[in-house]
């Protein structure tokens, strides 16, 4: 029964590795791409893993047309067997996946394809970047349900668009378009639905595989909240526990110099 969950699970999340690069689709269309316990585990997992990868240094979250993911799978938790199985606390805490993505050091691209709700909204906020496609929608729908965000969403909303715009977002449960998502900075980049997942492929390729990467994100994840001093010192901090290669440094100076070059040009 247990390999049979797991199976099906696998088949709900597939997941790719390619040149320093992991997938996960939510792959779940009949049902909103809404996320089961057992899908939750295996993202879970599949981002762990991913931390601890030589080979990864990005990952791609997206889905199979036409929504992002609903976020819980409410349909299940109603379920008598669920309730027996996992207390609250395991079904919303422990096997959580904004919190997952939060502790990643290596950066994760949400490339939202289609309605991203509720719990599938806390996913998009506690990944590094969002990339949305034009056809994309944002709601967190939480109040309407009854229920109160458990994965992040009240302290996240507020930080990427303000406290008016959030408390209107979680009141009403009114759908943001795509653009008007970019308006308001709940979003990094809006393109053409066709070409949502090699622009992500196309972003997460601009990442360079160098550790100075994750420890800016242990900065970014740690200054979060401080006050403008404190996170200044925690840079400092970190600025001089640093090694400081000067022949690394020249070479990377003159990559990066024409890179920039290039990229001026084009």
């Amino acid at each position: 029964m247990a390999d049979d969950i797991s199976a099906i699970a696998e088949s709900q999340l597939p997941c790719i590795d390619d040149e320093g690069v992991r997938t996960i689709t939510f792959n779940r269309p009949e049902a909103k791409n809404a996320m089961s316990m057992a899908m939750r585990e295996r993202f879970c997992a599949l981002l762990s893993e991913a931390e601890q990868s030589s080979d990864i240094r990005v990952v791609i979250v997206t889905a199979v047309d036409p929504v992002f993911t609903a976020g819980v799978d409410f349909k299940e938790a109603s379920t008598g067997n669920f309730a027996r199985k996992w207390n609250a606390f395991d079904a919303q805490f422990a096997v959580n996946p904004g919190k997952a993505l939060r502790s990643m050091t290596k950066p994760v691209i949400s490339a939202v394809n289609g309605a991203c709700v509720s719990g599938g909204l806390e996913v998009a906020l506690s990944s590094s970047f969002i990339v949305a496609s034009e056809r994309a929608r944002f709601a967190d729908t939480h109040a309407r349900l009854g229920v109160i965000a458990t994965w992040g969403l009240t302290a996240l909303l507020p930080r990427a668009i303000g406290i008016r715009r959030a408390r209107e977002m979680s009141i009403t449960g009114n759908f943001v378009s795509a653009d008007e998502a970019l308006h308001i900075g709940l979003v990094n980049h809006v393109v053409a639905h066709d070409d949502l997942v090699p622009f992500a492929h196309k972003l997460a390729a601009d990442v360079p595989a160098l550790g100075s990467i994750q420890e800016i994100m242990r900065l970014y994840m740690r200054g979060d909240g401080l006050s403008l001093a404190d996170a200044l010192a925690l840079e400092a901090e970190h600025t001089v526990r640093r090694p400081f290669d000067a022949k690394s440094f020249g070479e990377l100076g003159t990559a990066t110099a024409k890179r920039g070059s290039q990229k001026a040009i084009a």
